[in-house]
């Protein structure tokens, strides 16, 4: 395996970090390569989240957060923030049915004083993978074999059965969550953490959780599959319709929080894209209310032309060393730069509507002139905007070499303890709804090694998963 220049390839599955746990380097050409040749690989829809819906509303603070953020839209109980929320499936394209089964993703943005703060989640608190060097080979999985043109089963549980980290999010996926009835049923989550810092320069990790105040609803396999034959839109009609009508759905807005010291020691990775943190271990602290309640008047230049990046931090929050997290800051700015174009921030959707843009990026197409004949450097002496002199977030003490290392493992880590938590809250009902889920796909492969590795995970997670998953397959291969 090689670069794109012939150059021979470590390392395929860890990124680059600044030691044990840190942060992503730049220098990781092969991450960077493999990432920027994924987000060109379609036009001009986007190439994960293709099919989805959005909607303007409010978000309220409820309860006092200033001793862990020194956010400004976070600062005082009652205050109010425009937002934008755009919902959708993971891989189908836009012309795709909305009741299937796949993630949700759950994507906003806070219109705030102090510049917009983009927050890109799922409806669910995990993800596949755990490095953002493993991302475009997972979703080349899901999407259209190059060959049959057709999504394949050999592809998606080949891939799956390879990445025993990916056990936790499929067992989410195929159980009763898996298909959400609606946009306006679901509950959302960042499922990356983030640091939030005080005034004081304290650090917090945090994660971010969004309880639907409507109440969970899903469809069985049979109900989607009947829902997405007579109506293909029925997620976007069901959420236009619903604030037409003046019920607008909002969901309660809370955070686990993790004092910065804490992280070292914990059980489990907390930077692990793949494992929770139990509630048990770290309650909620619900502060906020999220509701939509206007939606867009063109589908296109509003919902489609969106952008969504997670860089777009704020003062007193910021990102992690989660190594998938550190993949997005990059892979989604530069996604929408090629989709949309170098000037998709100037947007009405897109742009600050509670502050102002000054920046000294200039041209570019579609660029509107609104700058004018202003200078177009720094430092200058035309009274252009300049540095605060003071960072967003705080910083991250790192250590150790520079190479390819695997995510660092705490105490309680490993790929399979948390998919085999899930597994034994579930009822005997919610249990064999999944493995009849889980069956139905892994049945569907061509070969039996494959059938088998993917069994196997599940019965590394839970011995009675993967007895019963392994008897429910044999019966469907006859």
């Amino acid at each position: 395996m090689t670069t794109e220049a012939g150059a021979p390839v470590a390392d395929n599955q860890n990124s680059q970090t600044a030691g044990v746990g840190g942060p992503v380097l730049v220098q990781d050409q092969h991450l960077l390569e493999k990432l920027a040749h994924f987000n060109r690989e379609r036009i001009p829809e986007r190439i994960v989240h293709a099919r989805g819906a959005g909607a303007y509303g409010k978000f309220t603070v409820t309860a006092d957060v200033t001793q862990y953020t020194r956010a400004k839209f976070l600062s005082e109980v009652g205050k109010e923030t425009e937002v934008f929320a755009r919902f959708s499936t993971v891989a189908g394209n836009l012309g795709a049915a909305d009741a299937v089964r796949d993630p949700r993703g759950f994507a906003l943005k806070f219109y705030t004083e102090e510049g917009n703060y983009d927050l890109v989640g799922n409806n669910t608190p995990v993800f596949f993978v755990k490095d953002a060097i493993k991302f475009p080979d997972f979703i080349h999985t899901q999407k259209r074999d190059p060959y049959t043109g057709s999504q394949e089963p050999d592809n998606v549980w080949d891939f799956w059965s390879l990445s025993p980290e990916s056990t936790h999010q499929v067992t989410w996926l195929h159980g009763d969550r898996g298909i959400p009835a609606s946009y306006r049923h679901m509950d959302g989550f960042s499922s990356h953490t983030f640091q939030w810092s005080n005034e004081a320069g304290e650090v917090f990790w945090v994660k971010y959780h969004f309880k639907t105040d409507q109440g969970i609803k899903n469809l069985t396999a049979a109900e989607a599959d009947v829902l997405a034959g007579k109506d293909p839109d029925s997620h976007q009609r069901d959420l236009r319709e619903s604030i037409e009508r003046g019920e607008y759905p909002s969901w309660t807005v809370g955070v686990q929080i993790m004092p910065a010291a804490e992280a070292a020691n914990y059980r489990f990775n907390p930077f692990d894209l793949t494992k929770v943190w139990p509630h048990a271990d770290y309650p909620v602290h619900w502060f906020g209310k999220m509701e939509l309640n206007r939606n867009p008047r063109n589908i296109f230049a509003e919902t489609e032309q969106s952008i969504f990046s997670p860089h777009h931090f704020v003062p007193g929050i910021g990102p992690s060393p989660d190594k998938m997290l550190q993949g997005r800051l990059f892979a989604y700015g530069d996604a929408h730069r090629y989709r949309v174009g170098i000037n998709a921030d100037l947007l009405p959707v897109n742009e600050p509507k509670a502050a102002q843009a000054r920046s000294y990026g200039r041209d570019g197409f579609m660029y509107d002139g609104r700058h004018g004949g202003t200078k177009n450097y720094e430092p200058n002496s035309f009274g252009g905007p300049a540095e605060t002199g003071r960072a967003m977030w705080e910083p991250q003490s790192v250590s150790g070499t520079t190479e390819d290392h695997e995510a660092p493992s705490h105490a309680e880590d490993d790929d399979f303890v948390q998919a085999g938590n899930l597994y034994r809250l579930m009822s005997e009902d919610e249990k064999q709804r999944l493995v009849d889920n889980l069956a139905g796909g892994i049945a569907a492969v061509s070969r039996d090694e494959i059938a088998q590795r993917a069994i196997e995970n599940f019965r590394k997670a839970d011995p009675d998963y993967g007895k019963r998953l392994e008897a429910a397959v044999q019966a469907l291969r006859g």
